[in-house]
């Protein structure tokens, strides 16, 4: 699967995905950029699922119209230390036939 990184995640966390491919939003040189227009990037480009800390994208969006998968990491702070914890409820989730469209996983 082609996953996203948000801006708000350490760029380390591409490491605890190696079976799938992952980029960062400073890589797709997306810095910046409104969740609504993350959102038809991410579709455009044909990612998967974007990963992201940011607990409001869930109420600023309607992602009943976008195919992407949309999980959030819920911690209580974004550090590697912390947020690689979750790392393997998430490959299980990518692994699995998940579909989620429509709404964000939130994963704690």
């Amino acid at each position: 699967m082609k996953l996203l990184l948000d801006e708000n995640l350490p760029k380390k966390l591409k490491q605890d995905f190696p079976e799938h491919e992952v980029h960062t939003v400073r890589e797709m040189e997306w810095n910046g950029i409104k969740n609504g227009e993350l959102m038809k990037l991410l579709e455009v480009h044909n990612f998967d699922a974007l990963l992201t800390f940011d607990k409001n994208l869930q109420h600023q969006q309607n992602f009943a119209k976008y195919s992407t998968i949309v999980f959030v990491l819920t911690a209580s702070i974004n550090s590697y230390v912390i947020l690689t914890k979750l790392s393997p409820q998430i490959n299980s989730m990518l692994n699995s036939e998940i579909n989620e469209k429509g709404n964000p996983i939130i994963v704690k």
